[in-house]
């Protein structure tokens, strides 16, 4: 089983209720086993800022899903909670991102991994780093340790909930 980890994030329809349905479908999800969660985080949108702030974590799971397949099961999830891709990050209902696909580094038409955006998104890295080691080197980016040191968690903020 390969060790995968992925990022969610809602700010549309109670986001922190689609982030507990969405963990409830990954524990469901076939072939797959749920390990662990991030806390919450409250954070600033990307883009446009006329939209409500998100709700986001990151969730660890063991798969033996390939990354495409995987791919397939979390956009299910998203169109079945409600995902309408309208605007580039735009607000949404659930939006499920594969971050790390063990130390794979993948590349095609409908999938990059690790994830291109990750070592400037706070939103990311810190939830991410509850669960990985600093030392933890992610392929073609560094060390989490070296990414959080050049990441600001200005506007992002760690909910008890």
């Amino acid at each position: 089983m390969d060790k995968v980890f992925i990022g969610l994030g809602s700010n549309l329809d109670e986001p922190l209720a689609q982030l507990k349905k969405a963990l409830a479908a990954l524990k469901k999800m076939n072939d797959s086993q749920l390990i662990n969660v991030s806390h919450f985080y409250r954070s600033l949108p990307m883009g446009p800022q006329d939209q409500p702030d998100y709700i986001n974590a990151v969730a660890e799971l063991k798969t033996k899903l390939s990354a495409e397949q995987l791919l397939g099961a979390l956009q299910k999830i998203e169109n079945e909670q409600g995902r309408v891709r309208q605007q580039r990050w735009g607000p949404r209902t659930l939006d499920l991102d594969i971050l790390l696909y063990g130390n794979e580094v993948i590349n095609t038409e409908r999938l990059t991994v690790p994830h291109y955006g990750m070592k400037e998104r706070n939103f990311v890295l810190y939830p991410l780093s509850e669960l990985i080691n600093g030392d933890f080197n992610i392929p073609n980016m560094g060390t989490m340790k070296k990414l959080l040191a050049s990441c600001s968690i200005d506007g992002l903020q760690r909910l008890d909930a």
